[in-house]
């Protein structure tokens, strides 16, 4: 990863972290990004094509982080298109629309499809958008939080037009991501560390004609004059 310097390291990125963005068409996939990215709202927002990213930088633990987010579109005609996102991928929010059923019944092919083609290690959240319209509700909270732990997702219910929930979702996700990539950090250089130790160790090499002597007990008792 670049760094940049400017004399300090004030600049430094440690981290950066993709993460896409899954789900139906017109879910609030691109609005979410907006609201965390740039805490921006746009009523007036279209369907995304293809692909577009955006990106954060924020601190994890003192680290510098770079959350690089993708939006892929949720249209059935670009599915193969944005397949190739997916790899590189370390994090995945799957959004749905609770006032849209069907939305819901969906994710669980959009999730089998993101772990058809992601790491196995992805950290995924189930986002439940437009928490705004709660008396339009037609998925119950306590279906996704169901589907949720049977398939170990993180879970959560957002509403990128009052900014609920979102900032929360995003950190989730990119800190949960920070200990994954942390404590494979440690088990690396755990196992680097125990090899070099091998290594200093070496082994004893027995030469012919100096095989080592027997060591004998210092002190003899009850000998025989």
């Amino acid at each position: 990863m670049s760094s940049t310097y400017k004399g300090d390291f004030s600049n430094r990125i440690d981290y950066v972290f993709k993460i896409v963005l899954i789900g139906d068409s017109a879910v609030g996939k691109s609005q979410m990004l907006a609201r965390f990215a740039r805490n921006e709202f746009n009523l007036d927002s279209k369907a995304t094509i293809g692909v577009e990213f955006q990106t954060r930088t924020l601190t994890i633990d003192h680290k510098s982080v770079k959350a690089q987010i993708w939006d892929t579109a949720g249209q059935e005609r670009y599915r193969a298109v944005t397949s190739a996102y997916y790899r590189g991928a370390v994090g995945a929010m799957l959004v749905y629309d609770i006032t849209k059923r069907q939305t819901f019944d969906h994710v669980a092919r959009w999730l089998e499809e993101l772990r058809g083609h992601a790491d196995k290690n992805i950290v995924i959240m189930l986002v439940g958008n437009k928490t705004d319209l709660e008396s339009l509700r037609a998925v119950p909270t306590e279906d996704a939080k169901d589907f949720a732990e049977k398939e170990s997702l993180f879970f959560m219910e957002t509403s990128a037009l009052e900014a609920t929930n979102v900032e929360p979702a995003f950190l989730t996700v990119l800190t949960e991501i920070y200990r994954v990539v942390s404590k494979k950090a440690l088990i690396a250089n755990e196992s680097e560390s125990a090899g070099n130790s091998a290594l200093l160790k070496g082994t004893n090499i027995v030469v012919p004609g100096q095989e080592p002597i027997p060591t004998r007990n210092k002190y003899t008792c009850c000998g025989t004059s």
